[in-house]
């Protein structure tokens, strides 16, 4: 649960990312297109997945814990996204063998 409430997160936080008028954006993907020529739609539904991100994170802690790493995780993923997404050091097959070796180590250790 954990890992899917961190891969909406960093979903959340890239959308978001796209609609930036400052940053240096690529253009690899036809959904990334779509994303900087629709700011609003990009911007809704990059709000709405923070939301349920954070609806996640209530859902398996507490108050008090669920809030407080929901924004560590948003500091940490919104801060290597600026720094690696110009690098492009973002692939979609990093992020998903990323997402298959944490998802394998959470159900390992839960």
């Amino acid at each position: 649960m954990i890992t899917i409430a961190s891969l909406i997160v960093f979903l959340a936080f890239y959308t978001l990312y796209y609609t930036s008028k400052k940053a240096v954006l690529s253009y690899d993907s036809g959904f990334e297109k779509w994303m900087q020529k629709n700011p609003k739609q990009t911007k809704i539904i990059g709000l709405s997945l923070l939301l349920s991100a954070y609806g996640f994170w209530l859902f398996t802690q507490s108050l008090g814990c669920g809030t407080l790493m929901f924004f560590i995780q948003l500091m940490v993923i919104g801060s290597l996204i600026v720094l690696l997404t110009p690098l492009k050091k973002i692939s979609h097959t990093t992020l998903l063998i990323l997402l298959i070796i944490i998802g394998l180590l959470e159900f390992y250790y839960a």
